[in-house]
């Protein structure tokens, strides 16, 4: 008989590593923090999107689907690599308690400019090979950053000229020509991260750690993936769009939520067998070896509100060609596709399906666990309590989008305080521990923990508040002691290995 294998993880975005310079990297915090992991038998390393973000910081309105965030560059490792000079990073470090992304870029953007100067003069012999092997997608991004710089972070379709808009080919081509040097160095800037983010994730993978990543559903308005893909996207003759992406009233919204992104037109999609989505998942599972599809539930029906209405209350749901989409996956990708579905939120039998009849794992938040009857009892069927959670599901205490468990218990009711307890035989001080060891001790293919959870964090560890806006998102930053303290994953560790999710 097949032994289920079941693993244990850590959900961490880099740039909550620590940091000298703003925001976490993918340098030595990273490879520290591989290493802190190996030594707790944690095999799985759950991140956020990598592109490039855009207004907001949010990894899930990336600039591009296929780019790393130039961001994420560590520059201590261009210095080794003789790229950048000691003056340029000795004495410039600077505190901060969260990550701050305008001076992290204020500071790092021209010593990468600096640095890939540096390196055009003699470039690496796999540079002119990184630049074919990513032409498809590079040249158009390189121009794009290019022409967001030179309209001051203008969006595309509302501020630039119509025929750079419209991308004209006349006009293309005079940007391509006068601007050649920096669309280069956009490019060089990919070739760091790449070059980076692969070595990270060969080390982690030589220790036995696999890499979940993310690919949010929908694209942001103010990509190079909307930009260059129009006809993909329900949008109009002036690229402006017909429709836009959200979710319906709820429980918690007497509206909605309009989340603003344009929505795919799927008959174009599958005129060419899906290529645009293929190519999306294929790159993404060359930087990473698993990943969770954002909103999967898009994939069998979307809700789609007019352009102009200011709420989600008059959408409709439209249907998508969602096994059409997994098949052409699967011929090129094969069957057994590592992709975990995030099935959160409205999700009903066609959604179930498409999940189930593809073998792909959901998610259980056990923070949405603790529901009651109608009638006023415990709701002991709920699908998010341990003992009903099957094997082919990812269990989360929470995810980015949640407050850490310990913020979200000491903001309950007493009654519902009262069950958590009672269902957990804990107290107060130990719930948090008792709710990970319940995601490790079930039955669960994986089990993955926020580090603010196992750092035993309050809300002000929490990565984001959906539907808002501010500096207190995407900004938590890790302290240096965390990392360096060799013991506080050890009951972690204790319970990975009491529960059998780690195989030495």
């Amino acid at each position: 008989m097949k032994k289920n294998i079941r693993k244990a993880g850590v959900l961490l975005h880099p740039t909550s590593l620590p940091t000298k310079y703003g925001v976490g990297t993918i340098g030595k915090s990273a490879y520290d923090f591989v290493d802190k992991l190996y030594k707790a038998h944690v095999t799985l390393w759950q991140i956020l999107p990598l592109g490039p973000t855009g207004f907001g910081d949010s990894p899930y309105a990336a600039r591009s689907t296929f780019a790393g965030n130039e961001i994420l560059i560590d520059l201590d490792s261009l210095y080794e690599n003789e790229l950048l000079d000691v003056t340029d990073l000795v004495g410039k470090a600077f505190s901060c308690d969260r990550v701050d992304y305008g001076k992290a870029r204020e500071f790092k953007m021209p010593l990468l400019k600096k640095a890939a100067e540096r390196f055009l003069k003699s470039p690496s012999p796999d540079y002119e090979e990184f630049k074919a092997e990513k032409a498809w997608w590079l040249d158009d991004y390189a121009l794009y950053q290019v022409l967001v710089d030179t309209f001051n972070d203008s969006r595309w379709f509302c501020a630039w000229p119509k025929d750079l808009k419209l991308r004209k080919k006349s006009a293309l081509n005079k940007v391509i020509k006068e601007k050649s040097y920096e669309i280069e160095l956009y490019k060089v800037y990919q070739y760091f991260f790449f070059k980076q983010w692969n070595a990270l994730k060969a080390y982690a993978n030589e220790k036995g750690i696999e890499i979940i990543g993310d690919i949010p559903i929908f694209v942001a308005p103010d990509s190079v993936d909307a930009w260059t893909n129009t006809k993909l996207l329900k949008l109009d003759e002036n690229c402006d769009q017909e429709v836009s992406s959200g979710v319906p009233p709820d429980a918690f919204s007497a509206t909605g939520q309009l989340w603003g992104n344009p929505l795919y037109r799927w008959s174009e999609h599958e005129k060419s067998d899906f290529s645009w989505w293929v190519s999306r998942v294929r790159e993404t599972l060359k930087m990473c070896d698993i990943v969770r599809i954002d909103h999967f539930r898009g994939f069998a029906a979307c809700w789609e509100v007019p352009a102009d209405e200011d709420t989600a209350l008059n959408g409709k749901w439209v249907e998508a060609p969602g096994q059409k989409l997994i098949d052409a996956i699967k011929s090129e990708l094969g069957e057994d596709l590592p992709i975990i579905a995030e099935d959160l939120g409205v999700i009903t039998e066609d959604v179930e399906a498409l999940r189930d009849n593809n073998n792909l794992p959901g998610m259980k938040i056990l923070q949405f666990a603790f529901a009651y009857n109608d009638d006023g009892t415990y709701d002991t069927t709920n699908a998010y309590l341990p003992h009903n959670c099957d094997y082919n599901s990812v269990i989360y205490t929470g995810t980015h989008d949640n407050n850490t468990t310990r913020g979200w218990y000491f903001s309950l009711n007493d009654r519902d305080k009262d069950y958590v307890r009672r269902y957990l035989e804990s107290g107060d001080d130990d719930v948090v521990y008792k709710l990970i060891k319940e995601a490790i001790a079930s039955r669960c293919k994986y089990a993955i923990i926020p580090m603010q959870d196992l750092l035993y964090l309050d809300s002000d560890g929490r990565m984001n508040v959906p539907s808002t806006c501010g500096t207190s998102n995407w900004s938590w930053l890790m302290d240096q002691k965390a990392l360096d303290d060799e013991h506080n994953l050890d009951r972690f560790c204790y319970y990975i290995d009491l529960y059998g999710r780690y195989d030495a």
